[in-house]
């Protein structure tokens, strides 16, 4: 199995922190927003090599980052991913990035984890690949438990084998407050679709539009995350984050 973590967007909402520093590079909680999501990676067993797709802005900095991460933690493997694109104009969308680091490095022959640079786990992602493997697909949830809070993200319903029954993106009527988030697990048989869903031009940017598209073809479990987690997409939720974090060990 390997690992993809997601860095290649230019978070607008953002600036002027992000002109001159990709999002997952900011620290919060002391370290940077990208290490929150590999340190829990550790203890995931068979895990091959973290690619981390990026754009031509920031490729240098996650080059200098992994290199002085694999220095600290040698039993990590990384490779970052270079996708070309200077601008929120050009980029290739979240989607995009997955099927280049798929297609370029060949690697629709294992499985792969795909996790978002900018969310925040606090716990293990062990659990959620245990969960995962054997699966086509799984997607993690969170419940955030406020019913206009979930008006912001993916808002799913699960049957009693925990299978995705529905998905929509920001609904304006929610049905409960259980959130799809970007973490997400697909064996070959998924990769192999990526593709598929491109070319039939929908949305190559919201990884969360690929499995809404993928749960009306193929079953798609869910794994709840337990811990907390914070999706960082505005400053408030920067600093908010900040704060929660800079009181946990890390």
């Amino acid at each position: 199995m390997n690992a993809l973590i997601l860095a290649a967007g230019y978070a607008t909402r953002l600036y002027p922190l992000t002109l001159d520093k990709a999002k997952p590079l900011l620290v919060v909680g002391r370290k940077p927003i990208i290490e929150w999501g590999v340190d829990n990676l550790a203890g995931v067993p068979d895990l091959e090599t973290i690619y981390v797709v990026t754009n031509d802005k920031f490729a240098g900095d996650f080059e200098a980052w992994s290199q002085r991460y694999q220095e600290r933690h040698p039993e990590f493997k990384f490779k970052v991913i270079n996708d070309g694109s200077t601008s929120d104009e050009d980029k290739l969308g979240a989607v995009g990035d997955i099927n280049l680091v798929v297609t370029r490095e060949n690697l629709a022959q294992s499985s792969l984890l795909v996790v978002a640079g900018d969310n925040l786990f606090t716990e293990s992602l062990a659990d959620f690949v245990d969960c995962a493997r054997g699966t086509d697909a799984t997607v993690a949830v969170y419940d955030v438990g406020d019913i206009e809070a979930i008006k912001k993200y993916g808002n799913i319903t699960v049957d009693a084998e925990r299978i995705i029954t529905r998905f929509e993106e920001k609904p304006k009527k929610p049905q409960g407050t259980l959130a799809a988030i970007a973490l997400y697990y697909y064996a070959p048989a998924v990769l192999s679709l990526l593709t598929t869903y491109l070319a039939a031009g929908n949305n190559p940017d919201q990884p969360g539009r690929f499995v809404q598209w993928l749960y009306t073809r193929k079953p798609v479990k869910t794994f709840q995350i337990k811990g907390k987690w914070l999706d960082i997409g505005s400053k408030e939720t920067l600093e908010n984050a900040d704060k929660i974090l800079g009181n946990l060990k890390s």
